[in-house]
């Protein structure tokens, strides 16, 4: 819709909050409310949108700027009427229409922007407003309707009195407006009210007084017109996206065995036969293949998990890429930058961090491996450790195809180990080694007759044991 801008009202505090970060920057679904508008008008197919900011405007450029909006500064909390005039000054003269939205409202749906368009457009009229009708209104305006069914008045609930407070049907804050009627009338706007603020709902007096309608649209959803105003409201609208994600991942084929006790956020993917056992959290843009398992109490974020993978219970994985049918955990945790190959085995209280695991290599249990490329079938042993830090830099351990690494090995980067080689349990391995070559660093065993009986023999007797007697010298 070429023809259609919109202006994202955001220069809100939120002083219910109680927090120093802009209301709308607080996150729901792991992204900031004002991201989930953008996103809704985007999708609706507007390709104009200016937000309009205020104080704390640098935790909220970066979201102007991944939708590619223009963004206006709102010094002064002047009212809606106010921000609306301020946004209006950065869009392009070339659409006929302006959407205006809340950030605060995150629920907002793109079906539902394109709705209001289209019966503004429909009717005619100087502009389309969307209602809601809710059980417990107190904090909305209200909508007063002329015997037609347009609008005839929207009254701000601290503006009215106990009847105005009585109706039910109330005002979301978003409205579609034929742009030459919102640019010749915002400027008319006057603050004569009790918070002596200038009110975007007058507009609507305006467009009576020149023989025009503005036409109601009532959400078919009332959580569409839900604003955020608290820390309560904002775990109320997470756990609305929450529940959406959900329902529309089982609609899809996934399984998901406790949707009450399993969060996923808004950008997760995730594949046909997968499942997703109880406790699970899914956040960022994580990718989660087909035929996937997912066991209790595993944190995914921004990972992309290949089809026929397993996540053993309570692992933990942050920007990784898990591949094709590799397994990991439980307890095992992946850290940035680690790529886990196929068939790849990765076991409990194992940590691998910015490392590549080649295919069907395998760390079962209490390892770390950082900053590492191991090859293929690659076997590293028990409490192996790659000791890539000097105190100053980071360095490379390369283990080649197939190496059997022995347990309780240090690995000193930066270091070689060549395919095929084997080191012994204990080494401390300092040199490259090899490929096909035995690696000890062992010192040599003594091993000293009866010095247990002659220098220590309360501890046999403390295990209850019958001490021998003393063999004699030679």
């Amino acid at each position: 819709m070429a023809d259609v801008s919109a202006i994202i009202l955001a220069a809100g505090q939120g002083k219910r909050m109680k927090s120093l970060l802009p209301k709308v920057a607080h996150p729901v679904s792991g992204r900031p409310m004002l991201w989930h508008v953008a996103r809704a008008a985007r999708t609706a197919g507007i390709a104009e949108i200016a937000f309009v900011l205020g104080q704390g405007r640098e935790k909220l450029v970066g979201t102007a700027e991944e939708f590619g909006g223009k963004v206006a500064i709102q010094e002064t909390q002047l009212g809606t009427g106010d921000a609306a005039r301020c946004g209006l000054s950065v869009l392009s003269s070339k659409a006929k229409e302006v959407v205006v939205l809340c950030g605060d409202a995150p629920l907002i749906h793109p079906r539902t922007i394109r709705a209001l368009i289209a019966t503004r457009r429909r009717r005619k009229a100087a502009a389309s407003v969307l209602t809601g009708i809710l059980s417990t209104p107190s904090g909305y305006g209200r909508v007063l309707r002329n015997p037609d069914g347009t609008v005839a008045r929207i009254v701000e609930e601290r503006d009215g009195g106990p009847e105005i407070r009585k109706i039910r049907e109330v005002n979301s804050g978003t409205y579609v407006f034929d742009r030459k009627f919102l640019a010749r009338n915002l400027p008319r706007l006057t603050d004569v009210n009790v918070q002596r603020e200038f009110y975007l709902t007058d507009l609507v007096v305006q467009a009576l007084q020149e023989g025009k309608i503005v036409v109601p649209v009532v959400a078919g959803n009332p959580d569409e017109v839900r604003g955020i105003n608290s820390r309560k409201e904002l775990a109320e609208a997470t756990e609305v996206l929450r529940r959406a994600k959900i329902d529309a991942l089982l609609d899809s084929g996934v399984t998901v065995m406790a949707p009450d006790r399993t969060y996923i956020e808004a950008e997760v993917s995730v594949g046909a036969d997968s499942m997703i056992e109880p406790g699970v959290v899914l956040l960022g843009k994580t990718s989660i293949g087909k035929g996937v398992r997912i066991q209790t109490g595993c944190v995914v974020e921004n990972c992309r998990i290949d089809d026929g993978a397993h996540l053993k219970p309570y692992s933990v994985l942050t920007d990784s890429h898990v591949r094709k049918g590799a397994i990991l955990g439980p307890f095992a945790h992946l850290r940035p930058e680690s790529d886990i190959g196929e068939g790849a085995r990765i076991g409990n209280f194992v940590e691998v961090k910015k490392s590549r695991i080649g295919k069907g290599s395998k760390a079962n249990h209490l390892a770390y491996i950082g900053d590492a490329i191991v090859g293929k079938k690659a076997n590293i042993g028990a409490g192996t450790i790659t000791c890539n830090y000097d105190g100053i830099t980071k360095h490379t351990t390369v283990i080649g195809d197939g190496v059997f690494v022995g347990s309780d090995t240090q690995l000193v980067a930066p270091v070689t180990v060549g395919k095929g080689a084997l080191i012994g349990a204990g080494a401390t391995i300092t040199q490259d080694v090899p490929p096909y070559a035995l690696a000890l660093s062992r010192v040599e065993q003594k091993n000293i007759a009866d010095w247990v009986i002659r220098r220590m023999p309360e501890l046999p007797k403390k295990a209850g044991l019958k001490i021998p007697p003393l063999k004699e010298k030679a």
